[in-house]
């Protein structure tokens, strides 16, 4: 089993920071650039991997009241993740993404999840500016 997180400050409170991170129509702006996700029904949906051309059955739920959107594959248990935001005080937050890997021979490199993650964190900062920087 591999396990990673990342975090990093954002700069909106933790609502607007959730809100653009739990928008199924925005989730391709800030996910690795190489995963699209495509909403069923809710919890259902399926990961489209471009570098495998490949579907992936996966369940997405989400938590307002926490802050917090879980993730996984849908038909097995050898993938899971989540995103918290939290309260950092003045008007901004903090992002923070988990991965669980429980398939060693499907769990990419550690320097490959730990890069992804910071950009995915990245992404999602960009987009939380555009939002609140727009009038």
């Amino acid at each position: 089993m591999s396990e990673h997180e990342r975090s990093r400050a954002m700069p909106a409170p933790p609502q607007t920071v959730f809100d653009q991170a739990n928008d199924l129509d925005g989730l391709n702006h800030w996910l690795p650039q190489d995963l699209h996700v495509r909403a069923e029904v809710l919890p259902d949906v399926t990961v489209h991997e471009d570098s495998t051309g490949r579907d992936a059955r996966a369940l997405l739920q989400t938590d307002p009241e926490h802050l917090r959107i879980e993730w996984g594959t849908r038909d097995d248990a050898r993938y899971t993740g989540w995103l918290q935001v939290t309260d950092s005080g003045d008007g901004t937050s903090q992002a923070t993404i988990h991965l669980s890997f429980h398939d060693d021979d499907h769990t990419p490199a550690d320097d490959d999840i730990d890069h992804t993650l910071d950009e995915s964190l990245r992404r999602l900062a960009d987009q939380v500016r555009l939002r609140t920087d727009t009038p």
